[in-house]
């Protein structure tokens, strides 16, 4: 900061260190992504887990207590293989299958529902006449 008469000049510096191109990968949009966030989340979990003795609430049916342990490993492996597809596919083709599973939740549900309002319907007409 330089001072010279009456008059404040504010000089800013920055400085970058290391490669350049090894530092802007992580840095994306204005804010730093962190590729392990999955690992922080994993390591967070595992600490309550030791926390409570390993032990899952008793509440829980008995398959759910078996596999209480490894349930974060399955739903990491899960998540890798969904991963490792989508990323060998062509952008059209991973956005496409995207969009299809997307929709096909919404319009699968409505038909259920509309089928069983139709039972219903037909089962409360039936039991009228």
């Amino acid at each position: 900061m330089k001072m010279s008469n009456k008059r404040k000049s504010i000089s800013k510096i920055s400085a970058m260190g290391g490669d350049s191109s090894q530092d802007n990968r992580y840095y994306y949009g204005g804010r730093l992504v962190d590729e392990n966030m999955i690992v922080l989340r994993k390591r967070i979990h595992e600490t309550k887990m030791i926390e409570r003795n390993y032990e899952p609430p008793s509440d829980w049916m008995d398959w759910e207590k078996k596999y209480y342990t490894s349930y974060d490993a399955n739903i990491c492996s899960v998540v890798g293989v969904l991963q490792d597809k989508l990323m060998n596919m062509r952008p059209s083709v991973a956005l496409g299958t995207i969009a299809i599973v997307t929709l096909s939740v919404p319009v699968s549900t409505a038909m259920i529902g509309f089928h069983l309002f139709q039972i219903v319907h037909t089962v409360l007409s039936a039991g009228v006449h």
